[in-house]
């Protein structure tokens, strides 16, 4: 899922495309993205665009009449700023939105459609979307750690948890947790002064890291190769590969449809956390430590 670096980089780059530019219409290419029936998505065409911003990981086209386009790419969905004379690939193609300055076309690759798209009507309105999650960007220690303890709960559940923290998804709160050095798994309630201060500068410094660097490769273009596994990362999605600072085994721990990565050695102390599946699997052959499995 696009986070919030993703996310601010595309709203940058459709800012500099679309702001005073008039959306002339949008087609849709499978109806069940629009989630939203009053007003008619008919009711946007024709009123200018005067701004983008970000609401989470939503991406909100604000138009004149105080219309608002609600864009929310989910796990698979992406955008493409077509170049004239290029058709949106019909496969994974959900709609095509017309400005008057170029198309854009709003794609979701596999087949469970869970991309979205709503047109709401006032501030009121829109604010009723929002998740409610703290900005971290110019966050105070003090209030990120007021959010981090209102409930005990693992960091990692913590962090992606759109009502608590704005725009954290699962790869980056991977990085931030191996920035901070700290478990995956520990209690956000059980941490010490430090160790939440320790985090909260992780999680600032992650994300503006990768801000600028995801604005860097884009470089004036439009972001084309959006995606949660980056080489660069430390820890996720590179399980078994090197942690960078310790040269260990990068770990993981699977769950659901997602997966958790850490580096034992910088985060848990040596111990490598048990995987619901494997470690029943493997029950006493499970290694218990990141030198019993070296």
């Amino acid at each position: 899922m696009p986070e919030l670096p993703d996310v601010v980089v595309y709203c940058e780059a459709l800012g500099e495309r679309i702001v005073g530019a008039t959306l002339e219409r949008i087609d849709l290419a499978n109806p069940f993205l629009l989630r939203t029936a009053v007003p008619p998505l008919a009711e946007s065409f024709g009123k200018e665009v005067i701004g983008v911003r970000r609401q989470g990981k939503r991406i909100v086209l604000a138009l004149t009449g105080e219309l608002y386009l609600v864009l929310h790419l989910m796990i698979a969905g992406r955008l493409r700023w077509l170049p004239p004379g290029k058709h949106s690939p019909a496969r994974i193609s959900l709609a095509v939105f017309t400005f008057s300055t170029g198309r854009l076309a709003f794609t979701e690759a596999g087949t469970k459609r869970r991309a979205s798209l709503h047109l709401v009507r006032g501030e009121a309105a829109l604010a009723v979307m929002e998740p409610g999650g703290l900005e971290i960007e110019g966050s105070t220690r003090d209030a990120f750690a007021r959010r981090l303890t209102h409930e005990n709960h693992t960091l990692k559940r913590v962090l992606t948890d759109p009502k608590i923290f704005s725009g954290i998804g699962n790869a980056y709160s991977d990085e931030i947790l191996h920035r901070a050095r700290l478990s995956p798994i520990a209690l956000s309630r059980k941490l010490a002064e430090d160790e939440i201060a320790r985090l909260h500068q992780a999680a600032r410094d992650v994300l503006a890291e990768w801000t600028a660097r995801l604005r860097l490769q884009a470089a004036g273009t439009f972001p084309e190769k959006v995606t949660a596994f980056r080489p660069e990362m430390a820890v996720h999605g590179r399980f078994g590969q090197p942690c960078p600072v310790c040269r260990a085994p990068v770990q993981r721990i699977v769950y659901a449809q997602n997966e958790c990565n850490y580096c034992a050695r910088c985060q848990t102390g040596g111990v490598v956390l048990a995987d619901r599946s494997l470690s029943r699997l493997l029950h006493k052959s499970w290694p218990r430590s990141i030198d019993a499995l070296e």
